[in-house]
């Protein structure tokens, strides 16, 4: 029997504070290393997106996120190596202080100004971004 096709599941976390977003620069994680992203991680299986976006928020920035205070704001099918569908999910509030957990894999984590991202910013990234600006709910990157 064909194996059937299968998708690689992504969160991402979109912070925003007055007109900024949390980026995070990657650093020795072997893809998109040196470039701007967003907090984001894969789905580990038996979660939600939202479940991972807790997850991955405490994970690598040490805050916590209530599930009532997370929206969907855009959503990406992308090829790469696979094919990937990409959750962009807005948090509203946040407990605690952000901070870098994993400086092993992120050397910078900071606001930048939602209109002048950083020229290294992960291309995809920055799309998702500009349609959130822009209120577009979905797009395609890499095909």
């Amino acid at each position: 029997m064909k194996e059937r096709f299968k998708l690689v599941a992504v969160s991402h976390l979109i912070l925003m504070k007055d007109d900024k977003v949390l980026l995070s620069r990657r650093f020795n994680t072997g893809w998109g290393d040196g470039n701007y992203s967003v907090v984001a991680g894969h789905l580990d299986g038996n979660e939600t997106f939202l479940q991972a976006m807790i997850r991955e928020a405490k994970e690598e920035a040490g805050i916590e996120i209530n599930e009532k205070d997370l929206q969907v704001v855009h959503v990406m099918h992308r090829k790469t190596d696979h094919e990937r569908i990409d959750f962009f999910i807005q948090a509203k509030n946040w407990k605690g202080e952000l901070r870098n957990m994993e400086p092993q894999r992120c050397d910078d984590l900071g606001w930048f100004g939602i209109n002048d991202l950083p020229e290294n910013t992960i291309p995809y990234v920055k799309q998702a971004i500009d349609c959130i600006k822009n209120k577009v709910f979905y797009s395609e990157h890499g095909w």
